[in-house]
């Protein structure tokens, strides 16, 4: 497979380094475009109002492009300029944490497979319930390199996204991959307020889904349990429901 591959925790992320390496191990041809810096959170914000420039990175066991931008920026310029031609797929992860029910909207990992999407390129969005500097990757990304191959695309419908999350601890403690829908529970936000040393006020966001609120066999529920989740995601977001109400009143 050409396979582009990118993410929003940054270029030099263990994440993306890990798929790096088992693509390559297994035989692709993978370019990377990432952010060079950490882009969580940004959702599927652009860069407009300034350039957007890009650092080549060479070491011995990886090569990249390292793009002072968001997420969804990455893949917009990479399929728009940089790539020779149009990659069979399109990889955004390992983030760093998951992204299941809500978080989904805010996160450049996903945000970057769904501009793939609207190309209706085949995209991937991948995370892991773990935040740990030290944990190791390359078995989840042996695991989704797999996975991604033996998948038949063309049975999928386009402009879609299969959210994918490997749930905390080694892939040999993970149990087996459930299908299932993203939780309807939503973030019960907390900004953490403190001083700087001149008295000035900042504020830190913290938070959960509330464990009450995840409804069952969703993704987050799935995800708690231990299992590999995959959510296939489109971004249809017109609500036939309301405009039938809608249609009513106006009539």
């Amino acid at each position: 497979m050409d396979v582009l591959l990118t993410n929003d925790d940054g270029i030099r992320a263990k994440g993306l380094r890990a798929l790096y390496a088992a693509l390559t191990e297994a035989g692709h041809t993978v370019h990377v475009v990432a952010p060079m810096r950490q882009q969580s959170g940004v959702g599927h914000s652009l860069t407009v109002f300034e350039p957007v420039r890009a650092v080549e990175i060479e070491e011995p066991d990886f090569r990249g492009l390292g793009i002072y931008g968001t997420p969804t920026d990455c893949v917009k310029l990479a399929l728009g300029s940089l790539l020779p031609k149009m990659p069979d797929i399109v990889i955004s992860g390992i983030n760093a944490g998951p992204n299941v029910g809500p978080d989904i909207l805010y996160s450049g990992t996903v945000a970057a497979a769904t501009e793939a999407a609207l190309e209706e390129l085949p995209a991937l969005a991948v995370s892991h319930d773990d935040h740990k500097a030290g944990i190791e990757l390359l078995p989840q990304a042996r695991h989704l390199v797999a996975f991604a191959s033996r998948l038949d695309w063309t049975r999928l419908p386009k402009r879609r996204v299969l959210n994918i999350n490997y749930p905390a601890g080694p892939l040999s403690r993970a149990r087996e991959i459930r299908l299932c829908p993203q939780t309807n529970a939503v973030w019960k936000n907390v900004y953490m307020e403190r001083r700087d040393p001149r008295g000035g006020r900042y504020w830190w966001l913290e938070g959960e889904i509330p464990a009450h609120a995840i409804n069952a066999g969703s993704d987050k529920d799935m995800l708690n349990k231990g299992h590999i989740t995959i959510t296939p995601l489109r971004f249809e977001f017109t609500d036939e429901e309301c405009m039938a109400s809608i249609r009513d009143a106006l009539a």
